[in-house]
């Protein structure tokens, strides 16, 4: 069975979202695209929240958020008690997202990475187990 991943956004992050769908499927990942679907101005939170929502309902353990800074569908996405998104711009803050803070999607600033190395992050991040023990007791002290 195919691992499932959700994936979202906004326009800047469309080019990089359209691309690592491709990687994901040929990986033998199964993709949800939640938009947007091309790279026309958008309001991410139409994207963002109902990707969250399916994360939250269990249809997704994991998911891909790309936007220019990261920061926006992040905000968003961490407006939801089931959700810790993470943003990263490297390969070991996507490990430590994982390791230490269960990190259930990845936030990524498309302006600032190439592509080259948002997919090193993607793969780091979804082949990454969270380390539980201490990092538990802190994650679970997360939601108000």
């Amino acid at each position: 069975m195919a691992k499932k991943i959700a994936i979202g956004g906004d326009h800047a992050g469309f080019d990089y979202k359209e691309r690592l769908i491709g990687i994901l499927k040929k990986e033998g990942y199964e993709v949800r695209d939640f938009g947007p679907y091309t790279d026309a101005s958008v309001d991410y939170p139409d994207y963002i929240h109902p990707l969250c929502e399916a994360v939250e309902a269990g249809e997704f353990k994991q998911g891909v958020l790309l936007c220019g800074s990261g920061n926006g569908v992040a905000i968003t996405a961490n407006k939801h008690q089931g959700i810790r998104a993470a943003i990263c711009w490297n390969e070991e803050l996507a490990a430590l997202a994982r390791q230490h803070n269960d990190a259930n999607l990845i936030s990524i600033p498309s302006r600032f990475v190439s592509f080259e190395l948002v997919e090193k992050m993607v793969f780091r991040f979804l082949n990454t187990e969270f380390e539980g023990g201490r990092h538990a007791r802190r994650v679970n002290k997360i939601p108000c």
